[in-house]
């Protein structure tokens, strides 16, 4: 772990030097994630989980899913089910993994790309290591982020992109001691290639041992940093964190009555730690969230499993049913 690397990152472009002037961001919580299961029984941890919501928006769940070693006959996925009012984004950092869709999309992603469907009005979704994966086992590694839709896009219609590990922007920080894998968003004026409804950044970063990694931030996001593994310290106080623990920053939107936000976040390793970084701009609307559905309201949520019963979510292809 991970994929995509440099032998030097000097060679890539470079986050701005830290101005020491520069207010950094705090950390109000460094919270472990539970473990369970997903799918088939393939092992999680809930990044989220232990936060409250008011902190995420607006993210509602992410889980770490493995890091397994799984031997011939165990690699394990999900079956078809449905989703609607967000997007879900699965971002794999060693194995593979087949995706497939009611719309149309779906394909394979492996080491370092990333799958990004709109879920929208309604789609149904699969899963799965392919079958040769299956016989053979084999690492698998990776994270899955549910990003929300704003109310007045909840019905839009379902998207599905395909970032693959060359699309995704590459950075250094400025001395050469991190390397920042930018899928989303905007970096210091470098842009990610996922599109994105609800404005977010999200970012895999490997910092080396002793090195420190200062990003500039939007103060209107949000910021939060998951520790996949190694170990180090987060924020402006050095707060200790390691694999499988969340940082929560101040500011979370710079909202009215919420401390202001600092204009950077700093993450320092003590040995090789790789993280991720994601924010976004707070939708700050009503959540209604029960299994597979994110809506606004209860109402809404009982409309949705009326129309998958229905089947107006989409249907299974017939090659794939």
């Amino acid at each position: 772990m991970p994929a995509v690397t440099v032998e030097n990152p000097l060679t890539l472009p470079r986050l701005p030097e830290p101005v020491t002037t520069a207010p950094e961001r705090k950390v109000l919580a460094v919270e472990t994630a539970p473990s369970g299961f997903e799918g088939e029984g393939f092992p999680v941890r809930r990044a989220l989980a232990a936060i409250k919501p008011e902190y995420l928006d607006p993210f509602v769940m992410m889980d770490q899913m493995g890091e397994v070693d799984y031997a011939a006959g165990e690699p394990k996925g999900t079956p078809w089910h449905p989703h609607r009012g967000f997007e879900t984004v699965t971002y794999m950092i060693d194995g593979v993994m087949d995706h497939l869709d009611s719309n149309g999309g779906g394909g394979t992603i492996t080491n370092g790309d990333t799958q990004w469907m709109t879920a929208g009005a309604g789609i149904l979704h699969k899963e799965a290591p392919p079958e040769w994966l299956v016989e053979k086992g084999g690492l698998f590694h990776g994270i899955q982020l549910w990003v929300n839709l704003p109310g007045s896009k909840k019905m839009i219609a379902p998207k599905y992109q395909d970032i693959g590990s060359t699309k995704v922007v590459l950075l250094s920080s400025h001395d050469g001691g991190a390397l920042v894998r930018l899928i989303a968003g905007d970096l210091a004026g470098n842009v990610g290639p996922g599109s994105t409804h609800t404005p977010i950044t999200l970012l895999h970063a490997t910092v080396s041992p002793g090195a420190r990694l200062v990003m500039p931030w939007r103060k209107d996001f949000n910021a939060l940093a998951y520790v996949l593994s190694g170990r180090g310290t987060v924020g402006a106080e050095r707060r200790p964190i390691t694999s499988g623990q969340l940082a929560v920053f101040d500011g979370f939107g710079n909202r009215p009555g919420r401390t202001t936000a600092g204009e950077s976040i700093t993450i320092t390793a003590k040995d090789t730690l790789e993280v991720i970084v994601l924010g976004g701009e707070p939708i700050g609307e009503p959540v209604a969230h029960y299994g597979p559905f994110v809506m606004n309201t209860r109402d809404e949520l009982v409309q949705a499993f009326e129309d998958f019963k229905a089947g107006r979510l989409g249907t299974v292809p017939a090659h794939h049913a």
